[in-house]
């Protein structure tokens, strides 16, 4: 989920505000690309309120890095072609995002074992003219609990997912992944819920309410929070003291899910990690540096969000 925010054309860096990272200013981050920048970008319908040009950008200007991460708005019918026109151009890859990661998924000559799971792909590398895809929004979800609940683990205990769409398959599918010994979906669809748990397998079942007597973790992945939805009404008093509720909405930053949960003394994650994180696989294929989530990124790409609804 993204903020309908302005596009950033992110170039060598630049596309930020006008103190910069790290107080440099506009002179300074004013690099040029030469004939061997390195390109990728995000495919999306629509894509103007994609933030990951910005966060890409702020990770190119850090590493002094020749390089260019667009905004690509390509229309679902013409989602192959374009991505084939990005191989042609020599770009190192692309993020994918609604509406095209199931037709991502179909295009690539390679997929890894997570994005074969869910049928589903963020990632693309372009490499010997071949595409390779992978599917990082679990790991991105994995590592920002790790980040902001520090100690969690999947093995802690029963897991509560809200929601049965695509966040809530990633989530699913890593939450698993990492050794977590039940997990109970909660959607109004029933039956999307049962396909989903069907399409999993493994220890998870279907509930029409939210067993949270006992639960270790508490996933929100609806956009109920969002600003412009409905609260997400639900009773978090059953939690023990130990549960992290997470939630994959970040606008606004401070949900009222988490609210209510920091309000009762338990930990909580928000969303805008999930999507730093998730970008981090990509960035080292596509730039060759190894970037990291740190409070001045997490700054810089949550500037202009609300921090409470």
């Amino acid at each position: 989920m993204e903020s309908a925010m302005t596009p950033d054309i992110s170039i060598g860096g630049t596309g930020m505000d006008e103190t910069g990272m790290d107080g440099a200013s506009m002179e300074e981050m004013g690099r040029a690309l030469t004939g061997q920048a390195r390109l990728a970008g995000v495919l999306g319908w629509p894509v103007s309120h994609s933030r990951s040009p910005r966060l890409h950008g702020f990770w190119l200007r850090r590493h002094g890095i020749d390089g260019a991460y667009l905004p690509l708005p390509v229309a679902p019918g013409d989602f192959a072609a374009a991505v084939r026109a990005l191989v042609t151009l020599g770009f190192r890859g692309a993020n994918v995002t609604i509406p095209h990661k199931e037709a991502a998924f179909a295009l690539c000559d390679v997929v890894d074992a997570t994005a074969a799971r869910m049928g589903a792909v963020n990632t693309l590398v372009f490499r010997d003219g071949r595409i390779l895809g992978s599917n990082t929004d679990g790991f991105g979800f994995l590592e920002s609990l790790h980040e902001q609940a520090p100690g969690w683990a999947a093995a802690d205990g029963p897991a509560v997912l809200l929601g049965a769409g695509g966040a809530a398959r990633a989530i699913a599918a890593a939450l698993l992944g990492a050794g977590c010994p039940a997990l109970t979906i909660v959607n109004r669809d029933a039956g999307r819920a049962e396909a989903l748990a069907e399409a999993l397998g493994g220890p998870v079942r279907v509930a029409a309410t939210a067993p949270l007597d006992g639960a270790a973790l508490l996933v929100n992945s609806t956009s109920l929070g969002m600003v412009g939805q409905p609260p997400l009404a639900i009773d978090l008093s059953p939690l023990p003291p130990h549960a992290v509720v997470a939630d994959a909405v970040y606008v606004p930053l401070e949900t009222p899910l988490l609210a209510a949960a920091r309000a009762r003394g338990l930990r909580g994650v928000d969303g805008l990690g999930m999507l730093l994180h998730q970008a981090r696989p990509g960035f080292a294929a596509w730039f060759g540096a190894e970037p990291v989530v740190d409070a001045a990124l997490r700054r810089f790409v949550a500037a202009g969000i609300p921090r409470s609804a």
